[in-house]
């Protein structure tokens, strides 16, 4: 007899969705210059959900003042994604229960955003991804333990070890970041050629 396992069952990689309204006291919106159209649109489907809403931009989006034209309640922007979780943390200490979290832009911003708000006690089912623009991974080297955030090819050079590692599909949900291992461990410095990470 052979059972069948579907894919997801193993599956570690974060799986993204267009973000949907959900009943709240309060929402609190996340999202880099990609991710603006998908609060725009998010906007568009529930408007009602805008003045409950607190809206924090990365890196100075150009869409930021058609995000200020919807009227949230609180708009916070930030220059920088090294900026990312000391607000993230800021808004949370003021936060309520019945907080809903929505996330768009590219992939390092979600698992950056969602690591901050996991490890502030927001559960997994208050939390919505939506990813667009870059495919860029945040890394951690399970060697050296170094972050290293906006991979874009595999292997990639660990800034912490100089190894060189193999960009794995194994997600770590506490850390907020995929899991690289050595790539030459067994046949030290046969290294293949980077290819760039498109998915």
């Amino acid at each position: 007899m052979t059972i069948s396992v579907p894919d997801t069952v193993f599956a570690s990689r974060p799986r993204h969705a267009p973000l949907q309204a959900r009943p709240c006291a309060s929402a609190l919106m996340i999202a880099d210059e990609a991710g603006s159209a998908a609060l725009l649109s998010l906007a568009k489907l529930a408007p009602e959900l805008m003045p409950r809403s607190t809206i924090l931009i990365c890196s100075g989006s150009d869409a930021t003042a058609a995000i200020r034209d919807l009227q949230p309640a609180r708009l916070v922007e930030i220059g920088a994604r090294t900026e990312l979780p000391a607000a993230l943390r800021g808004l949370l200490a003021e936060a309520r229960m019945g907080l809903q979290a929505y996330i768009a832009g590219a992939e390092d911003l979600i698992d950056q955003a969602v690591a901050v708000l996991q490890t502030a006690g927001l559960p997994p089912g208050a939390i919505q991804t939506e990813r667009r623009g870059s495919p860029a991974r945040r890394m951690q080297c399970v060697h050296c333990k170094a972050i290293t955030e906006g991979v874009t090819s595999d292997p990639y050079c660990c800034p912490g070890c100089s190894r060189s590692l193999y960009v794995r599909d194994h997600f770590s949900r506490r850390l907020g970041a995929y899991q690289g291992v050595c790539v030459d461990a067994e046949t030290p410095g046969i290294v293949p050629e980077a290819q760039e990470i498109s998915q």
